[in-house]
């Protein structure tokens, strides 16, 4: 029965994203509120419940796996399951194990990621200036990260910087970012602020700076060259003429992505969305403990695919926020 995820709308499913913790030691103001409450430990799954959820996707088609949170890398003993992954990266089951992290915990972590099998690591970096990062991620420390990444690259991981485009936050280091990955050999991909999450005293449509706008300022400069590179991510890549460095924009609002969707997101306890941007969600984890038997959780599994809407309503067009889902982002995974 191991039969690929299709979709209703024919995109084969390859592509899951794991959030392992909703925990973060920053609080990013776009992803999460100053003073959260996260979810009681029994709720979560267990690291070997996400092993065995893990290996059924595989099972399934899945090839890439992303690890998320939350931070990850805060997850006790997260590098059990990092090893454990391993195997089916030595199979061949799966062709890419990968993490989304906020860069604080990799001096610690990056060999031992290397080792277990990870060659990319994506780092959410939105400032260079030390005070600005501080602002942005409440409890963050910029010098942290910026071990972090040191520690990656001496690992021989391949870093991606991830940036949201925030008006009147980092309009004014473009420059500034775009080089500095350039003088580092790391790519840097922008992303377009999305609404989620309770907006309390954020204003998500303040913040909004789109990318058709950030891509001119950057082409003012430079010649770009559109690129046909998929990661098999949202992203849409360009390389910049003079350096060959390569730029990625991921544009949920200015120009969605969900025509080549291929991917979905699992929760640290265990419920699955097909779509960051709908509400729409589907329970795992009662199917995983169910049974030792996987039968009850494919079931499950496909059932929750055959329902993967066909895109998002995300939309700030007119000038009010539209589609906003009422979770954090950190719930969901990054």
């Amino acid at each position: 029965m191991n039969i690929p995820l299709i979709d209703p709308f024919a995109r084969a499913i390859s592509y899951l994203r794991v959030s392992v913790t909703d925990r973060c030691d920053f609080r990013c103001v776009y992803c999460m509120s100053e003073n959260m409450t996260f979810l009681p430990k029994k709720e979560l799954l267990t690291l070997e419940e996400l092993d065995r959820l893990c290996s059924a996707f595989v099972r399934l088609g899945v090839k890439k796996l992303r690890i998320t949170g939350g931070e990850p890398l805060v997850r006790r003993d997260i590098m059990t399951f990092f090893n454990a992954m391993g195997r089916h990266l030595e199979s061949g089951a799966l062709h890419e194990l990968t993490i989304t992290t906020n860069g604080s915990q990799l001096e610690k972590y990056a060999a031992d990621l290397y080792a277990a099998g990870v060659r990319r690591v994506n780092i959410s970096l939105d400032t260079l200036d030390e005070d600005k990062f501080a602002q942005i991620t409440r409890w963050g420390r910029l010098p942290q990260v910026l071990r972090g990444i040191d520690a990656a690259q001496a690992a021989g991981l391949r870093v991606k910087i991830n940036t949201v485009a925030l008006q009147g936050f980092n309009e004014d280091e473009l420059f500034t970012l775009t080089d500095w990955c350039a003088s580092r050999d790391m790519d840097i991909t922008f992303i377009e602020v999305m609404p989620m999450g309770d907006l309390g005293n954020e204003d998500r449509l303040g913040q909004f700076w789109s990318l058709k706008d950030l891509r001119a300022r950057l082409a003012g400069r430079s010649a770009l060259t559109d690129l046909p590179d998929n990661s098999g991510g949202p992203a849409r890549y360009v390389r910049v003429d003079e350096t060959g460095q390569k730029i990625g924009f991921i544009t949920p609002l200015s120009h969605n992505f969900c025509e080549s969707c291929n991917r979905v997101r699992i929760t640290c306890t265990g419920e699955i969305y097909t779509c960051l941007g709908q509400e729409g969600h589907s329970d795992l984890r009662a199917p995983l403990r169910a049974s030792e038997s996987d039968q009850e959780l494919e079931t499950a599994i496909r059932a929750a695919i055959a329902r993967k809407p066909k895109g998002h309503d995300f939309d700030y067009s007119r000038q009010q926020v539209d589609g906003q889902v009422s979770r954090h982002m950190s719930h969901t995974g990054g």
